[in-house]
């Protein structure tokens, strides 16, 4: 049996991926793996997700440039997710120009921006 026959693809044969800083331990973002991303997430060393919307591969930082060193691979007590540790080429996770995608903090029953716009994301995507 190989490694990925042990991974428990949900109904759309997908599984969760917590992305976390390496350095800082910061949780980046959660994004969706499946079979091929996983694989190709490991042969790679280079994150690499299934977009749900787009319905295909998506490599991080291909457009962007802030690509994701895997440096580690680690599967949670369920099962349900996988943890991918990294190093965050640019300091920056997240599509608007921040370093994680968890910017936005719960206060006093509202959503509050606490983390600042590292990059103007119109300079980062010029499409």
């Amino acid at each position: 049996m190989s490694w990925l026959d042990e991974v428990p693809w949900n109904e759309h044969g997908l599984i969760a991926a917590i992305v976390q800083d390496s350095s800082s331990r910061r949780i980046l973002t959660l994004a969706w793996m499946n079979r091929e991303a996983l694989q190709q997430t490991v042969e790679t060393r280079q994150a690499v997700y299934w977009s749900r919307s787009r319905k295909k591969l998506w490599r991080k930082g291909e457009e962007s440039g802030h690509v994701q060193k895997v440096l580690e691979v680690r599967l949670d007590c369920d099962a349900d997710a996988v943890l991918l540790r990294v190093e965050q080429a640019g300091g920056i996770a997240c599509h608007t120009g921040r370093e994680s995608c968890f910017f936005r903090k719960l206060e006093n029953g509202r959503w509050v921006t606490v983390d600042p716009v590292l990059k103007d994301p119109a300079l980062i995507y010029k499409k």
